[in-house]
């Protein structure tokens, strides 16, 4: 039968004439008519599912919920065997698949707090872009906070004044949160020209290694271990160092913890020291500033960053084709 016939007879009796062949199938047969090199039915299902995989991961990735992929993975699985079945009965699998995955996504999500509930304010949601150099000597930017919940504060290593104390409420920070993959802290230096990558790593060890005593009076205070001891593993605390004109634009222009004016016209001559801790959301939105010296905001802090943990997408994000930059 010549090539043409053949498939004009394929078109007006699909499936061979038999109701129970499958897509797959189909593919097989059609190249045997042809005399054609056809794929493997594996290899059609595959190219198929390849945009129903890539939605549900970036579905999943926009929720912030590793369950979200696992569930998501079984659906297509279940998907994937629809592709034997009869093609007249496939929208109703079709429908009860996307009807499954709406209610997975509602289970998901239902029990976050909305944004509206959390009632910590947006401060700033036009955050720059960053690029410094975290204490290991590695690159750390903007795109490895995404999905993470910071604080962010400024030092410099050879302080002897506000420093000391501020790092002291940091460190109960990391202590609490230190177990949580969707944290971390930013802590920059204010005096890159002095704080080097290895002056920077001598830092996180001693803040790491030492011991928080709490007062009598209620305060705390930080006591450096007196043997060497190698760094504990840490994941979630940066010490960034970089460029002082980028350090100091994050300050003024992203955390808003300073007060935007510069103390000399020439960037080499300011200098930023500031108290203040900023919480920045899984967005990289400013939701809050702390006095890092004072006990009751250090105490709204540890209430604050909960919070954030457990507050619901937006649905204007998710209306928006699941965007990462929330407006």
């Amino acid at each position: 039968m010549p090539h043409s016939k053949a498939l004009l007879w394929m078109i007006l009796t699909p499936n061979k004439g038999k109701t129970g062949n499958t897509s797959g199938n189909k593919a097989q047969w059609i190249a045997q008519i042809t005399e054609v090199t056809t794929p493997s039915p594996s290899q059609f299902i595959r190219k198929r599912m390849a945009p129903k995989v890539h939605f549900c991961n970036k579905v999943a990735k926009t929720f912030y919920n590793p369950r979200l992929h696992h569930i998501a993975c079984l659906l297509l699985r279940f998907n994937c065997s629809l592709m034997t079945i009869n093609i007249n009965t496939k929208p109703l699998f079709y429908l009860g698949f996307f009807t499954l995955l709406l209610i997975v996504f509602y289970n998901a999500i239902r029990n976050e707090r909305p944004f509206q509930e959390v009632k910590l304010a947006v401060i700033n949601n036009k955050m720059p872009e960053f690029e410094f150099t975290d204490q290991n000597g590695k690159k750390f930017g903007t795109g490895d906070t995404e999905g993470k919940i910071y604080v962010a504060d400024y030092f410099f290593t050879t302080c002897k004044g506000i420093c000391p104390k501020m790092n002291t409420n940091m460190r109960r920070v990391y202590d609490l949160f230190k177990d949580r993959e969707d944290f971390m802290i930013l802590s920059h230096t204010c005096m890159p020209e002095v704080d080097s990558v290895p002056l920077m790593k001598a830092y996180e060890n001693k803040m790491l290694t030492g011991e928080i005593k709490e007062k009598n009076d209620g305060s705390f205070s930080f006591i450096p271990a007196t043997d060497s001891v190698a760094t504990p593993p840490n994941k979630i605390w940066k010490f960034l160092t970089g460029s002082k004109e980028e350090l100091y634009q994050m300050a003024r222009q992203g955390y808003m913890i300073d007060n935007g004016k510069p103390d000399s016209t020439q960037i080499k001559d300011q200098f930023i020291h500031t108290q203040f801790f900023a919480l920045v959301d899984r967005y990289g939105r400013v939701r809050g500033i702390y006095d890092g010296l004072v006990e009751a905001e250090i105490q709204k802090l540890f209430k604050d960053i909960p919070l954030l943990m457990e507050e619901k997408i937006e649905p204007a994000r998710f209306m928006n084709g699941f965007s990462n930059n929330p407006e």
